[in-house]
Parts: C-alpha cells; sequence; structure tokens
C-alpha cells in the first residue's frame, strides 16, 4: 500500500503523541486515557433511560457523568480526525470499507455486529486493566 503524499509518517505521528503524554504527566500529572469517558457516557444515558436504577449501581454512581478532562481528550480526538481528514481531502463515510468487503463481503449488518462485539471486547479490557 503506497503512502500518500498528504498523509502523516506514523513514526512522526507516534512521536510527537510520545511527546505529548510525557508532557501531560510532567505539567498535569494526567496520563492519557479514554475509557472512562465511555464509561461516564453509559451511566449519562442510563440516567436518562432508567434514573431510578442509576443510583442502584455502584459503578455508574462511582463514574458519575461529568465533563472533565478526559471528556475534552475524547471530543477532541474526534475533532481533531474530523478536521484533519477533511482538510487532506481523506474524508470519506463509507459503512463497509474496500478491504472489509473483499474480504468477508458486502454486508453492512455483519460489519455492524463485528464492529459492536469487537468495541464490547476492546472496552471489557480496557475497563479490567483499570484504564
Amino acid at each position: 500500500m503506497k503512502r500518500d503524499d498528504k498523509s502523516w509518517s506514523p513514526y512522526l505521528a507516534g512521536s510527537l503523541s510520545g511527546v505529548v503524554l510525557v508532557l501531560s504527566v510532567l505539567t498535569a500529572d494526567k496520563f492519557f486515557g479514554a475509557s472512562t469517558t465511555f464509561a461516564r457516557t453509559a451511566g449519562a444515558i442510563e440516567k436518562i433511560l432508567a434514573p431510578e436504577r442509576t443510583a442502584e449501581i455502584a459503578y455508574f454512581t462511582k463514574y458519575a457523568a461529568k465533563v472533565d478532562w478526559q471528556m475534552m481528550f475524547v471530543i477532541g480526538i474526534f475533532l481533531g480526525a474530523l478536521i484533519a481528514s477533511a482538510v487532506s481531502g481523506d474524508f470519506l463515510l463509507k459503512a463497509v470499507p474496500d478491504m472489509w468487503k473483499r474480504r468477508f463481503g458486502a454486508s453492512t449488518a455483519k460489519r455492524g455486529i463485528v464492529a459492536f462485539v469487537g468495541g464490547i471486547i476492546l472496552m471489557f479490557g480496557a475497563r479490567l486493566a483499570g484504564g
């Protein structure tokens, strides 16, 4: 796969991420993290849909929905990626990427189910590890 001249080198991007992480720890005593934000978002949704039940769940009480640096970090990742892809002309909204289509077929339902299950496994592992 040929790298496009508009894209960043993954080595440069990874190195810059490492520098930002070190600066974050040195200046704010905070490590990168996103999984707690997703737990807080789930708690906020639960609070809207079943407020009486949310108080019974200790996990959601511990990670009460709030806007903090992690929430802003996750929003910034989303917005930064969106802006970068739009500026570079790479933005493409596609339910089934070509690589997936060649290997597993064109079913959007299959792609959605696999992505959802993969996300559950990823978040379970991140929360299990305390991240």
